[in-house]
């Protein structure tokens, strides 16, 4: 409990402030004491130089006295120069005092002037004076004179003497309590920095803890407390160096959970956390102590294997995690089947470095997956596939980046009036090796490797922008853009739906979201609540590819949408095939009841609208109207139509 006093911030800022205040204080004390000092050198100096001038006034008067003595006991004229010389010789220091002195100095100083005029006087009268009994009778009057005289100067002279006494004694108790006060303040900035060290101290090895603790959550997974992917980088480089000096092959498990994605989705994110730190406790237990384990991230986990020896013991430990991870999970009662694809590499029967022994072991996993084996060993060849979808997914993370995609535009029109109103966003990948992709060569990995999210994010940007662009321009197309189930599930998606729609300055009901059965099915109360708060932002939405799911239709009364869109399947085979025309009038029967517009896809000619008009269908797309064509060429389109729409008009 004290180190966490002595480590709390609260402390070190209250310990520096009060150093900071002590020190201050002692340096105050300090500076006072020596402009006290100063201060009363200044006063004493004073005293003294007022006392010595009454000193010389004393001086003067008793040499004028001697020299009166001298010359009345004489009698000779010669002896009167002294006594005139000393006359008046106060004067100036009188003078002095009444100017400079102290209020009490210039009383005094009056008094004694007044006195000592009258001394000087009957001195100079004595001198000057005719016979002797004048001189006498003077001398005696001056004798007088001088007594009142002396008795005024020794009563100054003790009151200087007692003013200064007074003055030294209240310095020294004055100088004697600030001695006192800078030691204290001196015993106790002392101990104010004997606490700030220890406190220092404690802040040191607080910022240790935190270092050392820093450095484990960088090599450590912050959910589980797993090795993360650098790590596990580490190991393999130390198990690698370790394999070339014994000649001991090591193995590398790259796990990939298989039902993990729709449980995190339907029972929420809580649940997935919670699943995802068992099934680690499951695999850390699974294997050795010498083995690492690692979150590689999301559902994606990895085995480090030092000192495998063969394959056949890689696949006992393989059998070993299987066996761990099929047994039921239990999350607050509900019981939940996991399941595992395992990828195995070995080094240095596959794999040159720790780099490529992990790529290796992420082919072999996604052969395990794709074939369903449970647990698949790296072969030569057997990556041909997996590598492709590996390099799928990195070159898509760097075509978001470089901005390499492209978005193309497939018109819709009014099925009555045949008037264009809108456009179905679609996306194309301009590869600069293999030329321009469809979205089946890249929509699938994306989806698989948590990319939809920002290629969503992507589409719409660009698309929105574009439509700004063309509103400048005088059209205004509403645009309809696919969203992807991560996407509908993400609790944020409104808001930044809501941001991007008051960047671009567009207004809502311009812009269509197109959802999949499939992406309300996997968790229909969240994507109720997402679609909801889309609705109240304004923009329309879409079920895309409607009849092609199996569950959909329970849920579609409640569903905020405002249109379903009728998959290609069924009208593109509606004249010919009898059972595809049954559901495109049962599907239009059901949007109209339910008040929702109908959007058909896939309708390649005039029959087929035709059809679709008799039956009461309200919006058509297909290359009927056009293929998908970049912006530009949209927008060419669009104003060639116009044209021909201006002169059927006035035909």
């Amino acid at each position: 409990m004290l180190s966490n006093w002595v480590e709390a911030r609260t402390t070190v800022q209250t310990t520096v402030v009060s150093l900071t205040v002590g020190l201050a204080a002692l340096a105050g004390l300090a500076l006072w004491t020596s402009l006290s000092m100063q201060q009363a050198a200044t006063h004493l100096h004073e005293l003294t130089e007022v006392s010595d001038r009454w000193g010389v006034v004393v001086q003067n008067v008793d040499v004028a006295d001697h020299a009166l003595t001298d010359y009345v006991r004489s009698g000779t004229p010669i002896m009167s120069q002294p006594v005139a010389t000393a006359a008046g010789a106060a004067d100036e220091s009188l003078r002095w005092l009444k100017e400079n002195g102290t209020p009490a100095d210039v009383r005094a100083a009056t008094i004694v002037s007044d006195l000592y005029d009258d001394y000087t006087v009957l001195l100079r009268e004595t001198v000057i004076a005719a016979d002797p009994v004048t001189t006498l009778q003077k001398a005696d009057q001056a004798e007088l004179t001088l007594a009142s005289l002396r008795k005024q100067l020794s009563t100054v002279v003790q009151l200087k003497r007692l003013e200064t006494t007074d003055y030294l004694r209240s310095a020294e108790i004055q100088n004697g309590n600030l001695r006192t006060a800078a030691l204290i303040a001196f015993i106790v900035d002392l101990g104010l920095v004997g606490l700030c060290g220890v406190v220092l101290l404690g802040h040191r090895r607080k910022i240790l803890r935190q270092a050392a603790k820093s450095e484990h959550e960088a090599m450590h997974d912050a959910l589980t407390g797993l090795a993360n992917r650098t790590l596990l980088t580490q190991h393999t480089a130390q198990a690698i160096g370790r394999s070339n000096q014994t000649g001991d092959p090591l193995g590398l498990f790259l796990i990939d959970l298989n039902r993990f994605k729709p449980i995190n989705d339907t029972l929420g994110h809580a649940f997935g956390d919670r699943l995802l730190q068992l099934v680690a406790t499951r695999l850390t237990s699974a294997v050795r102590e010498v083995d690492t384990v690692a979150r590689l991230g999301g559902d994606e986990f990895a085995v480090l294997l030092p000192s495998v020896s063969t394959a056949a013991n890689a696949l006992i430990v393989a059998q070993r995690v299987h066996k761990a991870l099929d047994e039921a999970v239990d999350l607050d009662g509900l019981a939940v089947d996991v399941g595992c694809s395992i990828g195995v590499a070995l080094y240095p029967t596959d794999s040159a470095d720790g780099h490529e022994l992990l790529k290796h072991a992420d082919i072999a996993m996604y052969a395990a997956k794709r074939a369903r084996l449970g647990t698949a060993v790296y072969e030569p060849g057997l990556d041909e596939h997996s590598a492709a979808q590996l390099t799928v997914i990195s070159d898509l993370r760097r075509a978001l980046d470089q901005a390499e995609l492209v978005l193309h535009y497939q018109p819709k029109a009014d099925l009555r009036s045949g008037t264009v109103c809108g456009a179905e966003v679609l996306c194309r990948w301009q590869h600069p090796r293999h030329g321009l992709l469809g979205p089946d060569r890249f929509i699938p990995a994306a989806e698989e490797t948590g990319l939809i999210e920002p290629l969503t994010q992507y589409v719409l940007d660009h698309a929105l922008a574009q439509c700004r662009a063309w509103h400048l321009d005088g059209r205004d197309v509403p645009i309809s853009v696919n969203v992807g189930a991560q996407c509908l599930h993400d609790r944020t998606f409104p808001e930044q739906v809501s941001v991007l729609l008051e960047r671009h300055r567009v207004p809502a009901d311009v812009l269509t979201l197109e959802i999949t059965e499939s992406a309300i099915i996997a968790d229909p109360h969240r994507a109720s609540d997402v679609l909801t708060r889309l609705r109240d932002l304004g923009v329309r939405l879409s079920i895309d590819d409607f009849g092609t799911g199996y569950s959909s239709i329970a849920y579609l009364r409640t569903m905020p949408v405002h249109e379903m869109k009728i998959d290609r399947s069924f009208t593109t085979n509606m004249r010919s095939d009898a059972s595809s025309g049954a559901i495109t009038r049962s599907l239009l029967g059901l949007a109209h009841n339910l008040e929702l517009e109908v959007v058909a896809e896939g309708v390649e000619d005039e029959e087929t609208w035709s059809v679709l008009a008799a039956l009461g269908c309200d919006i058509v797309q297909g290359y009927c109207l056009s293929r998908p064509l970049p912006a530009d060429q949209f927008a060419d389109w669009l104003r060639d139509r116009s044209l021909k729409e201006l002169i059927t008009a006035s035909d």
